[in-house]
């Protein structure tokens, strides 16, 4: 790949100003430095004053079925962020919507805006590059019939990262970041769709990890694994929230409960309301649905 080809994969808009597609709202990205002396509510707040994805009146439909209507809200840098509801509630959709998936579904539409960094994501020329700083883990484990390393290594060498130190480097990391170095360093070379799926699943957010996603999203990770596997995820996803931001889609209203900052509901296509975590599960709802919902009332 010649210098001026991977220049132009790795792409980004200037400004949303310079697209027909232009942002209608704003968000700041500035970083915010944190004393250590803070009190987690305030440290909280802080974080909250940098969005990272800012979500305007987004509406999907599957041909002539409406996925999702008109939802708004914002997800701050360095927060995990749940988003909890029934089956065919549009939560899938919505990640599919934030980095561009929607591009591979033929019949998918998408109206409103998703602001990245304070950037419509569809002013992004690259999408590849897109992807790259908002990776997803799916529900299911997906080895790729090659070797634990060249699981891992794959995206940084399709980026156009040849060097075997370099390589060598970026995979220890992200097994690391994933916390499946210690169970796989003795075997590399080995397949990785021969893990147990909790190993794979691991291994499939290294996969996401080697790009340093600036987001990482969670499409209901611990559906096919054991208790404790999902337990050693949760461990790493609390980890990564420091160095990253998590949008999590779950089916567990524990799992939410137990990681997320704050939390949306979503119901038949409708984001019902969004707070604080710790509050919704006290009972401090705007919506009795919400409550209904947490409380195993329905879904």
């Amino acid at each position: 790949m010649s210098n001026q080809s991977t220049a132009h994969h790795n792409e980004e808009p200037k400004s949303p100003l310079s697209h027909s597609s232009a942002a209608v709202v704003l968000s700041t990205t500035s970083t915010i430095s944190t004393a250590d002396a803070l009190p987690a509510s305030a440290e909280r707040e802080e974080a909250q004053a940098t969005v990272k994805v800012a979500v305007r009146d987004l509406s999907i439909h599957y041909g002539t079925t409406t996925a999702l209507s008109g939802v708004s809200l914002d997800i701050a840098a360095n927060e995990i962020f749940a988003i909890i509801g029934p089956a065919n509630s549009g939560k899938s959709s919505f990640l599919q919507a934030i980095n561009r998936m929607d591009l591979l579904r033929h019949n998918m539409s998408v109206s409103g805006s998703v602001l990245f960094n304070g950037i419509d994501t569809r002013s992004w020329r690259n999408v590849y590059a897109l992807r790259r700083k908002i990776g997803v883990v799916f529900p299911l484990p997906v080895g790729l019939p090659l070797s634990i390393y060249d699981n891992v290594a794959l995206a940084p060498r399709l980026r156009g990262i040849k060097k075997p130190s370099l390589l060598d480097e970026i995979v220890e990391r992200s097994l690391r970041r994933a916390a499946l170095w210690d169970e796989v360093k003795d075997r590399l070379q080995a397949l990785g769709s021969l893990l147990s799926g909790g190993q794979q699943q691991r291994l499939t957010i290294a996969r996401a990890l080697s790009q340093d996603p600036e987001v990482l999203m969670l499409d209901e990770f611990s559906i096919a694994v054991d208790p404790v596997t999902t337990m050693r995820i949760e461990d790493v996803l609390k980890e990564l929230k420091q160095q990253m931001t998590i949008i999590l889609v779950t089916n567990l209203v524990q799992q939410a409960n137990r990681l997320a900052e704050r939390t949306a509901f979503f119901l038949n296509g409708e984001c019902v309301e969004v707070g604080e975590t710790e509050a919704l599960f006290e009972g401090q709802v705007q919506d009795q649905r919400t409550l209904d919902y947490l409380q195993g009332r329905f879904g």
